[in-house]
């Protein structure tokens, strides 16, 4: 089964992403993570994507796409994969169905995740890092520290990221409305999508996902 997710920020994809990818046996493939992974292992597109980050500009289209067409031809992506950050443009979009129309497949699904813009506000703009180590991770109102800013687990100092307050998640919604939200009415038109509400514990929304599946529901 070939999936895309699709979401505000602070939907919750990355989580979603990971469970639904175990439960239906199937790779996640996440850009930020083929970034990373062809960075580390030094591969051309890598070289060329880490040059791009280091001057702070953003990776083009053209990269992110032939990264991401060379993971989904690798062999456990032969049976199927889920999308998670791809495509992030009408543009991508177009180029993903393409390059799947190339090896004579298509998508089966395109799962979109619906939050309201307060909520999102709220569960981003609430987080807490932990400065000792950034896996620690609170939340103002669903996960408090039992000391104000101070870690639960080892005692760090608890503060919240330039990235996670709420005028620059609102700027990020504005982009994600503006470059991305469009893609969704894109695979409409072709009758993929099922919007999900994201409004409920972490188990419930992928149970709703996968009853939203071709096949499973």
């Amino acid at each position: 089964m070939r999936i895309v997710l699709v979401g505000p920020p602070g939907a919750g994809k990355g989580t979603q992403a990971a469970l639904l990818a175990e439960q239906l046996s199937i790779p996640h493939i996440s850009t930020g993570n083929l970034f990373r992974a062809n960075i580390s292992e030094g591969t051309e597109l890598g070289r060329q994507v880490e040059s791009i980050l280091r001057e702070g500009g953003l990776v083009p289209d053209e990269l992110t796409i032939a990264m991401a067409a060379e993971r989904m031809a690798e062999p456990d992506a032969r049976a199927g994969f889920l999308l998670d950050g791809f495509p992030r443009n009408i543009g991508q979009a177009k180029a993903l169905d393409a390059s799947l129309a190339e090896a004579d497949q298509k998508l089966d699904a395109v799962l979109d995740l619906e939050v309201p813009e307060d909520e999102v506000v709220k569960r981003i703009a609430g987080r807490r890092m932990c400065r000792a180590d950034s896996a620690h991770v609170f939340h103002v109102e669903y996960n408090p520290p039992r000391r104000e800013g101070v870690c639960d687990l080892c005692g760090g100092e608890l503060y919240q990221r330039d990235d996670d307050r709420a005028e620059t998640v609102r700027k990020r919604l504005a982009v994600y409305h503006e470059e991305t939200e469009p893609i969704i009415d894109y695979y409409r038109e072709q009758g993929l999508v099922s919007t999900i509400s994201a409004l409920a514990p972490v188990p419930e929304v992928t149970r709703r996902a996968l009853a939203a599946l071709p096949g499973l529901g």
